[in-house]
């Protein structure tokens, strides 16, 4: 696995690019136009790839290691939670070779209950702030919804960007919360930032969204809520991994993708792995640098599983209803 190498937004060899609007501006607009043809295309024939026994196991577990398991609706509280964090830990209880997932995500009035939940384990909390899902509040509230979840013990921090700021072209001001979220996180958390594709209605957006996001400092960059009609595809997905690869290209500095929303089957998982595999690289087939953002994709992995190594599929109460 590649160690971290994210640094501040000043420190990477474009940091020239940020100095202005103008030349913020002049960057993203220069930045080459998606092929919408060739990359659906592209992202369907990776799709096709046939994945076997002994591979296909090593799939799932590598699947399941990538989870963050989520919950983000209104009627929480701290005891589905702490299921789920249970859950998160030892997805499996009657097979110990199952590996934990890669974090739990929650809001931040969640953490606290999360946190003790995977005390003693390596899965991570992940909470979403910055006024989610729809960012339209202050940056001092955004900051102080940062702040209250990194301090009862965030790991992770998915942030939401301003889609009406980027699409009426103010990207400095994108920019500016971006590294501002990033400075409340310090050293503790690392960002996640989501683009809310779905909302950005161009692949071109989606590119420039990508650039903005790693130049602002981004330690992932994430497809979506998972509150909206469109959220994570094939096609959304290897653009984004386009990105992270060039920018390391040019940088030096890797960053994180995650998809989120929609990805409900084991078959759809391997088709994204597939995905990171032969777009962005083995360097990044790891839960440091790529994550499902699921809450139903587990239990279709686990009975996956299961069949693998049975033969046969466990009744419908093999996994627990989250």
């Amino acid at each position: 696995m590649t160690m971290p190498t994210n640094a501040s937004a000043a420190a990477h060899p474009l940091s020239d690019i940020t100095s202005s609007d103008s030349t913020l501006r002049r960057f993203l607009h220069g930045l080459p136009g998606v092929d919408a043809v060739g990359l659906e295309a592209r992202a369907a024939s990776l799709g096709t790839r046939s994945i076997k026994t002994t591979a296909k196991a090593y799939a799932i577990d590598l699947a399941i290691s990538m989870v963050d398991l989520t919950t983000l609706e209104g009627a929480d509280t701290p005891g589905k939670v702490r299921a789920l964090g249970a859950k998160a830990v030892r997805p499996d209880p009657t097979d110990r070779t199952t590996p934990a997932t890669a974090a739990v995500c929650v809001y931040p009035d969640m953490v606290a209950a999360a946190k003790e939940a995977v005390a003693g384990s390596t899965v991570k909390v992940a909470s979403v702030a910055t006024a989610f899902p729809a960012g339209r509040a202050a940056l001092a509230v955004k900051l102080a919804d940062v702040r209250d979840a990194v301090a009862a013990g965030a790991d992770e921090i998915d942030m939401v960007i301003d889609r009406g700021a980027f699409l009426g072209g103010n990207y400095m001001k994108v920019y500016d919360e971006i590294v501002a979220v990033k400075e409340a996180c310090g050293t503790a958390a690392r960002l996640k930032v989501i683009f809310e594709t779905g909302e950005l209605s161009t692949y071109d957006n989606i590119r420039r969204a990508s650039w903005l996001g790693m130049l602002a400092g981004a330690d992932f960059i994430k497809t979506s809520t998972g509150k909206v009609a469109v959220n994570a595809t094939p096609a959304n997905t290897l653009l984004m991994l386009e990105a992270v690869r060039d920018f390391r290209a040019q940088t030096g500095i890797q960053v994180g993708v995650k998809p989120a929303g929609g990805i409900r089957t084991s078959k759809d998982a391997i088709k994204f792995l597939v995905l990171v595999n032969e777009t962005a690289g083995e360097d990044w087939l790891d839960n440091h640098w790529f994550r499902f953002g699921a809450s139903s994709l587990l239990n279709d992995l686990l009975m996956q599983r299961q069949k693998l190594a049975t033969g046969r599929y466990s009744g419908p109460d093999y996994v627990t209803v989250d």
